[in-house]
Order: C-alpha cells, then structure tokens, then sequence
C-alpha cells in the first residue's frame, strides 16, 4: 500500500472530514481545499489509536478568490457557518489571497508574497506534517502533499523550511500537539 493509500484510508474513514469534503463543493468556491489540523491530526488519531476527533480544535477549509477584500471573504464565511452547520468541530475558512495582509499583525513575521494558489500556500505551513490538503472537484478527489507524507504517518514533525513561521510560533504549536500525542518526533527549528 502506497502512503497516498495508507493516509486516505485512514483520513476519509473520519466522518468530518467526510462531511467537510462532502458539503464544500456547494460552498461556490472555486480553488478550495480542506487542509492541516483535521487531516494530519485525524491520521495521528488513528495512528496512536485515540478516538476520533481527539485534540482537533477546527476543520481549516482555504481557498483562493482574487479579490482580497474582507466583505468577499466575510461573505464566503458567512455561507459556510450554515453549510457546515452541526459538525462536531468549526469549519474556519479562509481566501489564501488575503494572508499576506494580515499575517504580520496575527504572527508578528514578515508576510509571505500574495499566494497565487492554495497549493502555494499548503506548501507553505509551518511543518512538513501540516503541508497537506484534499479537495473534490470535476476530476474527482485530489491529495497534494508538497513535502510528501513520511513525517506525517511516521508521526514527525518538521519545521519547514518554506514556511514564513516564526520559531516562536512553531514552537507553541508543537507544545500543544504533544501534550495530545507525546508520541510525536520533534525535530528542532533551525
């Protein structure tokens, strides 16, 4: 079995990811993607044998709309606040167009360049392990997984390197990750 293979078998068994993948196509969005937390987390559950739904705080849905104005990407939280409505976890969605204009002022870090896809910035999260995203379109289910998924089933967690993250910032996720699965591998910041 292929780790694409291992990591959607274990990932798409999850009634909310299947729930999330099942209702964001009627969000309207067109370049969306359900990625980080509910995905790699949903894995480590499953791969420490810990129930379901453990240690996951949101579902983090992203997509990318050009125009980077709050009321565009208010409108398109305020659509799926009902779409997602009943789902035992929140569904934070987010324009990947607009993260270079808060990023600074939320992680205190120098913005990224504005992202051209959703597939640029997945690629861009803080750890290796995070970097994955799952969408649905007219072709049919699609992973992308930039930096692979070996730390992700080997339960490793590797700064990236293409992440414009502060050490300070990786550096608490990482303390909130193991206090769920100590199981983790952590490498250091470099």
């Amino acid at each position: 079995m292929s780790a694409e293979e291992r990591f959607l078998g274990l990932v798409l068994a999850d009634p909310t990811v299947a729930a999330v993948l099942e209702r964001a196509p009627a969000l309207g969005v067109g370049d969306w993607w359900l990625t980080a937390g509910l995905l790699f987390q949903t894995a480590w559950n499953a791969l420490t044998g810990r129930p379901p739904g453990t240690g996951i705080r949101d579902a983090d849905l992203v997509y990318l709309d050009p125009d980077p104005s709050w009321d565009a990407e208010d409108a398109v939280i305020r659509r799926g606040a009902d779409l997602f409505a009943g789902l035992p976890v929140p569904v934070e969605i987010r324009n990947q167009g607009r993260v270079h204009l808060w990023y600074a002022d939320r992680f205190g870090a120098d913005p990224p360049a504005p992202f051209r896809d959703c597939r640029q910035a997945i690629a861009a999260f803080e750890a290796t392990c995070c970097a994955v995203g799952f969408t649905v379109d007219g072709d049919g289910p699609r992973l992308y997984a930039p930096h692979g998924l070996d730390d992700l089933l080997g339960l490793v967690v590797r700064p990236n390197p293409a992440s414009p993250a502060r050490r300070d910032t990786f550096e608490a996720k990482v303390a909130r990750w193991r206090s769920v699965w100590p199981e983790l591998t952590v490498l250091p910041w470099s």
